[in-house]
């Protein structure tokens, strides 16, 4: 009998099958790929808006760092760093002139349809001497420049935590009597300016459970900070203290000043802090890592959010070998990535 010529659905069959061994073939994925030009990698976009509606920062240091580590094999540690990389952190006005990083950033929030999230820290004079030290010259050119970082925003949506530790340090006493009036002076008067954004909100830094230990004594400079004004108060901004803690100040806050809400920085309390006193084991402290991720999703009422402020992985200052103040340090990023509890 002649031979019986092949039915098409064999060769299909067979032509398949070539195909998939030819794929078990090709050289193996060593690890994740930097995005295309212009894009924002993916994990990204299920970090932006599958959990939070804030905005990501494509061109982050961490997402550098990420790029960079990728083009040189580091591909498992790059993988970690995307902890980092993939989701909002606060961006810091510069302090020269914070227009131009802000209405880039501004224009890349509008087109995703996420809210940005920036820190506003320049009052005089900043950190009371203490490092890293500088803000603006006087009263004149604080105005100036929280008149432009406002006019930067513009109609985009926003979050914007004021001046990092100014109420706190002016109870402390850390501000100097003479000054505290033009201090409370222009934190209110930096409220108005931006609440005259429509769509900005206004958190006022309080400090955090280990500075000012009955949140009570807050309540009068807060007010006159301009608090009944603003959208409510910010806590533990670079610090370490567990979500639990700063959730039962904030509510004891809360109760002095009439019920008003609060954001929390978790971006580096995922272990909580060093044991000692703060002065001391604030800054650069071993061990620590990620905490809670961004998100307006909190599960308390008095919580609006939890944010990632203090930029994970941005140094505290030269202490523990680490680069300047606001320097970035990979490895101590790819630390705080590593010991992220519950991270995939």
């Amino acid at each position: 009998m002649p031979p019986v010529a092949p039915r098409p659905v064999a060769v299909l069959g067979l032509l398949l099958l070539l195909a998939a061994a030819a794929a078990c073939t090709t050289a193996p994925d060593h690890g994740p790929r930097g995005p295309a030009a212009g894009q924002a990698a993916g994990p990204t976009a299920t970090a932006a808006h599958g959990e939070s509606p804030f905005w990501v920062d494509p061109d982050s240091e961490a997402a550098r760092q990420v790029a960079a580590w990728e083009a040189t094999g580091r591909y498992a540690d790059a993988q970690v760093l995307r902890r980092i990389a993939d989701r909002p952190v606060a961006l810091w006005g510069r302090p020269g002139d914070p227009g131009p990083g802000i209405r880039r950033a501004r224009a890349a929030a509008k087109a995703s349809g996420r809210t940005l999230v920036l820190a506003a820290h320049h009052i005089p004079p900043r950190g009371c001497g203490q490092p890293p030290a500088g803000g603006a010259a006087d009263a004149r050119a604080y105005r100036d420049w929280i008149d432009a970082f406002a006019d930067a925003i513009g109609d985009a949506r926003a979050l914007v935590v004021l001046e990092p530790h100014a109420v706190a340090h002016a109870v402390d006493g850390c501000v100097r009597a003479e000054h505290r009036a033009e201090r409370y002076r222009l934190l209110s008067e930096a409220v108005d300016r931006l609440k005259r954004n429509r769509h900005t909100k206004v958190y006022l830094d309080a400090g955090g459970p280990t500075w000012i230990r009955d949140p009570a004594d807050l309540a009068g400079p807060l007010r006159r900070a301009g608090l009944d004004r603003a959208d409510g108060f910010a806590l533990n901004v670079s610090g370490f203290q567990p979500d639990a803690a700063v959730r039962a100040y904030g509510a004891k806050l809360s109760r002095a000043v009439e019920g008003r809400h609060f954001v929390v920085d978790t971006g580096r309390n995922g272990e909580g802090p060093l044991p000692g006193d703060r002065g001391r084991v604030s800054c650069n402290p071993p061990g620590r890592a990620l905490g809670t991720p961004p998100t307006d999703r909190t599960g308390d009422p008095l919580v609006d959010a939890y944010l990632w402020v203090k930029r994970p992985g941005e140094s505290d200052g030269t202490c523990r070998g680490g680069p300047a103040a606001g320097a970035w340090w990979p490895e101590q990023a790819l630390g705080l990535a590593r010991r992220a509890r519950g991270a995939s």
